[in-house]
């Protein structure tokens, strides 16, 4: 947000378990987080697992299947400062890529950016 523009979401080299003919790569976005709040970031991130929960890597792009951390697939590039680790989380953009893969017929999916918004409060996903 501050930089105004799209968080960068990358496709990995991580295959999700299949489901039925719907099969393909995980992909995750990318936040460059300071190296002295990683440990927060995981734990306010993981107590919501059923929104995106704790990041799935942390550390080197490369080990996941990320070329260049600063060519996104999708989003925009954002720059990785001396004192930041890139910071992964599991993104909604997984079943457009499994959709990529599986080409079927027909597909209503969100766009990259522009998540589906409810009522439900954040509580309401929390786990404790």
């Amino acid at each position: 947000i501050e930089k105004g523009s799209n968080v960068p979401m990358y496709i990995t080299n991580i295959q999700c378990k299949p489901a039925g003919r719907l099969s393909g790569p995980m992909v995750v976005s990318m936040r460059p987080i300071p190296y002295n709040q990683v440990s927060t970031a995981v734990l306010s991130t993981g107590r919501f697992p059923a929104v995106h929960g704790a990041p799935i890597h942390i550390g080197n792009p490369e080990a996941i299947g990320i070329k260049n951390v600063n060519s996104p697939d999708f989003g925009d590039a954002v720059p990785i400062y001396d004192n930041e680790v890139p910071v992964f989380w599991a993104c909604g953009v997984t079943p457009q890529a499994a959709l990529m893969a599986s080409k079927p017929p027909l597909a209503i999916t969100h766009a990259p950016g522009h998540m589906f918004v409810a009522d439900p409060k954040d509580s309401s996903y929390a786990v404790f």
